[in-house]
């Protein structure tokens, strides 16, 4: 059960909302992958609750699941067994064409390598998630746009393609992008992965902005340095929760 409070942890606050239930549930989650080489299990039952408002981490070392947990709560990957529920909503019962336009206006979903479209500029790479679920005026799409950059300190960087700015500069206009339809949610796999401590400083700044506005992010790091950056820490190890962990690190946050 989510209470309505405001839980400080490292620095962050997380802002609970009086919820009878999670934003986001897992309920006894398995992915089993068909090989050439036989069946690979790569979530072994995982059972997750988290709250309007929490930036969570999700912890674990390459391989460890980390990456396919974020599949199952984005409808990107199909559940094995089990269930996930975003909003009160199951969302793998979904068709392929309803899960599509549910992820556009539900969720916003950053990367380790950007994945901005090369051949466009900046501001077409933000309007797409907006074009795509007609929420806005073509307008209004380019407006907004333009706004989100302006909030990443990179209006003047509009008109360039992405080969033509830094990679945390790339960073913060995916995260613009995922910011487009304005979601509750949003899925960071490894942002940080691939850039210097300097400028991941500077996306952890965003992040817990976009906490203090009201955004819930579940966030997938292999560095376990990072954990006392979030308000919580899920630790996953080949494909379960380690309870290990889990128990170390609630003893240090009490």
């Amino acid at each position: 059960m989510c209470a309505g409070k405001v839980e400080e942890h490292g620095g962050i606050k997380a802002n609970h909302v009086e919820s009878l239930n999670p934003l986001i549930q897992l309920n006894n989650v398995v992915k089993i992958y068909k090989t050439a080489a036989g069946e690979f299990t790569a979530l072994r039952g995982i059972t997750a609750e988290i709250c309007q408002g929490e930036f969570v981490g999700v912890i674990g070392k390459s391989g460890a699941g980390k990456s396919t947990l974020l599949n199952m709560i984005s409808g990107v990957d199909s559940l094995s067994v089990g269930n996930v529920r975003v909003g009160g909503r199951s969302i793998h019962t979904l068709s392929e064409n309803q899960m599509a336009l549910w992820r556009g206006m539900n969720l916003g979903i950053v990367y380790q390598s950007f994945q901005l479209l090369p051949m466009l500029t900046l501001v077409e790479n933000i309007m797409l998630p907006m074009d795509f679920c007609g929420l806005y005026q073509p307008k209004e799409s380019r407006a907004r746009a333009l706004d989100l950059l302006h909030q990443m300190e990179l209006s003047e960087h509009a008109q360039k393609t992405p080969a033509l700015i830094s990679g945390g500069q790339q960073q913060r206009v995916a995260i613009a992008r995922a910011l487009a339809n304005d979601p509750p949610i949003i899925l960071a796999d490894e942002p940080t992965g691939s850039l210097d401590s300097v400028t991941s400083e500077t996306i952890f700044t965003v992040f817990e902005n976009l906490i203090s506005a009201g955004k819930t992010i579940l966030m997938v790091t292999h560095d376990r340095s990072l954990s006392n950056r979030f308000s919580r820490v899920i630790h996953i190890r080949d494909g379960a929760v380690d309870l290990e962990n889990q128990r170390s690190e609630n003893v240090q946050g009490t």
